[in-house]
């Protein structure tokens, strides 16, 4: 990846860090990571990762849905609080090839997990 180091994927639970636990390399999608960092370079403005590979504790606390794409290494939570920010990395993503986006004031989810309870065309709104 030109963009992003594996570690920035990993779990950051305190007990995934407390026992060392990089699964960012070995368990995140490699198809999802390359879409990522080819928005991160049509976007022209760094993505600070929020969260991206979850252990099912961390799922949990961060409020996530039992079968978040986070658990799989399918998504990322891309830090952003500006409108014009927001515009440059959803076209991005949009533009990459990721189409399930969810917006938040703070964040932006991206992930490509496409199966029978992910639907594809899709940008939702965070309470």
């Amino acid at each position: 990846m030109k963009h992003f180091n594996y570690s920035e994927f990993d779990c950051k639970c305190r007990t995934c860090k407390k026992h060392h636990l990089t699964k960012g390399e070995n368990e995140m999608d490699d198809d999802f990571l390359q879409m990522l960092d080819h928005a991160r370079e049509l976007s022209g403005i760094p993505f600070v990762v929020n969260s991206g590979l979850r252990c099912e504790a961390n799922n949990k606390s961060a409020g996530g849905k039992k079968n978040s794409a986070h658990l799989t290494g399918c998504a990322a939570d891309i830090h952003c609080t500006d409108s014009r920010s927001r515009c440059y990395i959803i076209g991005a993503l949009l533009e990459a090839g990721i189409n399930r986006i969810g917006v938040s004031p703070t964040f932006i989810h991206a992930d490509n997990s496409y199966d029978a309870e992910h639907s594809e065309d899709v940008i939702w709104l965070y309470n």
